[in-house]
């Protein structure tokens, strides 16, 4: 027995001792009013990714790792999005918000913003039920009050 899981080890690339990890993806692409963006993608109250997007990276795709066995996950966007407003100069819009992801493993979402650039949530345009998104503020993108 203890032969094959070192085989299966050996074949997947994971370390004996190291559970397999489930994962999905989610790219945020810059809209054509953005001058740039940096966002961080939370999963679980933990730091999942970062996103930078500007004229060079209009688009960036992440792979997310989830532990195996559960079947909901908690998520929260944050970041600042600088946009060109009607009179064409640059305005810096807060983006926080949070959600919950149900079976994301395997999907691919999508990171969106709506209301003037102040909302900002994942989807997934092939199954919307994967992720829900609640309305407000997310609580861990709140900054450090000195």
């Amino acid at each position: 027995m203890k032969k094959i899981f070192f085989l299966l080890a050996a074949l997947t690339g994971v370390s004996p001792g190291l559970a397999l990890a489930e994962s999905f993806t989610v790219t945020d692409d810059r809209a054509p009013i953005e001058v740039s963006e940096i966002s961080r993608l939370y999963v679980d109250g933990r730091l999942a990714a970062t996103f930078r997007l500007d004229d060079k990276t209009p688009s960036l795709t992440k792979k997310i790792d989830l532990p195996l066995g559960r079947i909901n996950h908690s998520y929260a966007l944050c970041g600042q999005i600088t946009i060109l407003n009607a009179e064409g100069r640059a305005e810096t819009h807060q983006v926080s918000s949070e959600g919950t992801l149900t079976h994301p493993e395997g999907h691919h979402l999508v990171a969106l913003g709506d209301e003037g650039f102040t909302d900002f949530f994942l989807r997934d345009p092939t199954d919307p039920s994967v992720a829900k998104h609640h309305p407000g503020h997310a609580e861990i993108c709140a900054s450090p009050v000195s």
